[in-house]
């Protein structure tokens, strides 16, 4: 192989490889890769995969007799080679006005990633072979030349060139000034529209619209682009050749034998190259250089010059997706989803399906193990676990909820249409009905992929799932009201008789009792304040399972589904609780013996509660706090608190909303009871119902406003309560002393009772 020195390297770099650029290696009609050499170089020899490494009679090897394509070829040592072809004068144009503005939109704005240019480059010559295809049908001379169609892209990394190379319909003249002069005027364009109208041939949008866009691609990597070209249509193959930066193109007639091509397009890129900042040389470097240069040649005359290609079949294996789901192996699947998404370990589900009818493709999806690293992602739509492809072509992973809603992000997949656009763009994904009815048939088979894993007889595989995407599933019973029958049997809570495991919703409607006819819940900050919370007593009793809401999302989640199964859902912290217990005489009794009881604790606490009422899901606790049937619980109400631009107007009024319950069967409510009929204004039966408020609304989850106030009542208590208890004789600790607020004509026995839990002054 030639070595280039070190000045010939700077010139490369300054030039952008330009003197060497005649080393790229030409297809022919009769050996595609041949270069003619000087009298002085020995025959090359070639090495191939294309026809299993044999040639034809003539020694030519066949360009298109892969039919799979593309495959890519990569030369291993090369050496320039001077061409004493003589070339027509070629002619000159100019671009279409808005070609020049559209090649630096694209070049600057258009595309994210060079690296499209590939993509739109080898789209294009696909719907050349599907082009040439359909018209071969009906005009079968136009596969004469060449019968196999394909696509191989050959890189030579020395001089920096890309050679894409199809045996598709190929452009005339004309075409050549239509396709790639102007904007939106591609034969693709046409075809398509010629489709439409006629009545016979019916329509096929299963080719790539606006060739001239993709094409320009080209520009984003590229200096300079040749596209020669043969279209079976015309005897002659012409050249089209334009630079970047440049307002006009030429086109001439290709008249160098070697460089003919049977059909199709043959495009040739011209890399863009590092420009670098000369040094001076050094006089003894560059003597050095000098002698090496001459060695060099005096070498090269003498060296037989060998060139290897291997022509590698890129696509010889058909996509994991297209095959027959009952042909592959889970093993497959796994290695696909490892490979694909750089993952170390095995998905907990997976789903190979196919979808047809109005709108058709072909998708796997796929359940990680494990929940994404980043905790942002429950609320970041925008990732890239689903890949998109259009006719085999890699689109793009860069989504933001157009397939998947964010709930369901973690889902990772390959999608595959034929229906949408290979020109796909954000527009096209937001608006397209295509993409919509695609969404909803995605969603509906993460659904069945993840209730699978639900019914799974291995109960450790849910329990996995849960705990990695519990909260998703529940963020989706927010944001998705039209999947809440899908969601809901997928949901998983402890409860008041499952505290070690949880449970499913139908597990639990299975063990309602005869005459339950609600859904009981209590939002908790965990499992222990939940199970010692006093709403809990009555339902215990009554042996009536509850649901524990221990996460920030649950009580939201279950808020939004309302009911299930004709069960609505019911917060047991509320008022107005019914648990099926109802006596409307003793209710009557009650409210006719506390009433009094009650309009007195409403009026000291005044606005700090809405009302005071008789409470039935009481046992053995004095009182509770419950909230109004539309305010907010103390669960929710401890989550707004902490939200960093929490609302504290509206904070205040859902808070007027408490309700103060009170158990009329226990001894301190009757003795308070006692001291509202013959004392009311007493001082310490008022501080002892602030007391009893405050207390009730630590036990019923709320925050006291005045934790250290509260603090010094407790200590109050104490000490009145301890005073003098263990330094007095027992004679006198067993004095008892009657409450200044206790009437002397209550009777004995009450007045011993108050005298065992009064305190001694």
């Amino acid at each position: 192989m030639q070595r280039l020195s070190r000045r010939s390297v700077s010139a490369i770099l300054r030039n952008g490889g330009a003197r060497y650029r005649n080393a790229t290696a030409p297809i022919s009609s009769v050996n595609p890769f041949k270069e003619s050499a000087g009298e002085g170089d020995s025959k090359l020899r070639w090495y191939s995969v294309l026809t299993d490494g044999k040639c034809n009679a003539n020694g030519s090897i066949n360009p298109f007799s892969l039919r799979n394509g593309p495959s890519l070829g990569t030369r291993y040592e090369s050496t320039a080679v001077a061409s004493d072809a003589s070339y027509l004068p070629a002619e000159k144009y100019e671009y279409q006005a808005e070609v020049s503005r559209l090649m630096d939109l694209i070049v600057n704005s258009l595309y994210s990633n060079k690296e499209v240019f590939l993509r739109e480059l080898i789209s294009n010559a696909s719907d050349a072979l599907d082009k040439l295809r359909f018209l071969s049908v009906t005009d079968a001379e136009l596969l004469k030349d060449a019968v196999d169609l394909d696509i191989h892209i050959q890189t030579d990394k020395d001089n920096g060139i890309i050679t894409i190379t199809d045996s598709g319909i190929g452009m005339t003249r004309q075409d050549l000034v239509d396709c790639l002069g102007t904007i939106a005027q591609s034969g693709t364009a046409k075809f398509l529209k010629a489709l439409k109208e006629s009545k016979d041939a019916g329509t096929d949008s299963n080719l790539i619209g606006q060739f001239g866009v993709g094409f320009y691609s080209a520009f984003l990597v590229s200096d300079r682009v040749v596209v020669s070209t043969k279209s079976p249509k015309s005897d002659k193959q012409y050249v089209w050749e334009g630079e970047a930066n440049s307002s006009s193109y030429t086109i001439r007639e290709e008249t160098d034998p070697e460089k003919l091509i049977p059909r199709g397009t043959r495009l040739t890129l011209y890399l863009k190259v590092c420009r670098t900042v000369e040094v001076d040389e050094d006089p003894v470097d560059a003597k050095k250089d000098e002698q090496d240069d001459k060695a060099e040649k005096k070498k090269k005359t003498k060296t037989v010059v060998e060139r290897y290609w291997d022509w590698e079949l890129t696509n010889e294996t058909q996509p994991i997706w297209l095959r027959n789901p009952k042909e592959v192996a889970t093993e497959e699947y796994n290695e696909f989803y490892k490979k694909t998404f750089n993952e170390y370990l095995e998905p907990l589900a997976s789903s190979h399906f196919t979808t047809e009818g109005e709108v058709e493709f072909r998708s796997i999806l796929y359940v990680p193990s494990i929940a994404p690293t980043n905790k942002d992602d429950i609320v970041n739509p925008k990732t890239k676990n689903i890949r998109l492809y259009v006719k085999r072509v890699f689109i793009s992973d860069d989504f933001d909820g157009e397939l998947f809603p964010r709930y369901l992000s973690f889902v990772k997949g390959v999608v595959d249409s034929n229906d949408l656009p290979l020109n796909v763009s954000r527009e096209i994904l937001q608006e397209s009905r295509i993409v919509r009815i695609m969404r909803k048939r995605l969603v509906r088979k993460a659904f069945d992929m993840i209730l699978g894993i639900s019914m799974s007889e291995n109960r450790d595989d849910y329990e996995k799932f849960w705990e990695n995407f519990g909260k998703y599933v529940k963020l989706g019973c927010i944001e998705d009201r039209e999947n809440h029958k899908r969601l809901a049997p997928l949901l998983r809570f402890f409860s008041s008789q499952s505290e070690e495991e949880m449970i499913s919703l139908d597990e639990y409607v299975e063990n309602m009792t005869p005459d339950q006819k609600e859904i009981y819940y209590i939002a908790a900050d965990s499992v222990t304040s939940a199970r010692n919370t006093p709403f809990l007593e009555k339902l215990l009793e009554k042996n009536l399972e509850v649901l524990y809401l221990v996460d920030p999302i649950d009580e939201v989640a279950i808020q939004n589904l309302k009911s299930y199964k004709e069960k609505n859902f019911v917060d047991i912290s509320k008022e107005d609780l019914d648990v099926g217990d109802k006596n409307e005489e003793k209710e009557k009794e009650m409210k006719q013996e506390f009433g009094q009881t009650c309009d007195w604790i409403k009026k000291r606490l005044g606005d700090k509660v809405a009302s005071v009422q008789i409470s039935s899901r009481l046992s053995s606790s004095p009182c509770v706090l419950v909230s109004g049937r539309f305010g907010w619980s103390s669960n929710m109400e401890r989550l707004m608190k902490a939200q960093t631009v929490g609302d504290t107007s509206s904070l205040e009024f859902m808070r007027s909303r408490r309700v103060f319950e009170i158990n009329p069967d226990h001894p301190i409510i009757n003795t308070l009871n006692a001291a509202c009929k013959s004392s009311p204004n007493d001082e310490e039966a008022l501080r002892a119902v602030d007391l009893l408020y405050d207390t009730a609304l630590m036990s019923s989850g709320f925050t006291p406003e005045s934790p250290a106030q509260l603090g010094g009542k407790i200590y109050e208590m104490m000490g009145m309560a301890l005073s003098g208890k263990w330094g007095a004789s027992p004679a006198e600790f067993q004095q008892p002393v009657t409450p200044s607020y206790i009437p002397e004509t209550m009777e004995a026995e009450v007045v011993e009772s108050i005298a065992e839990t009064g305190t001694q002054k």
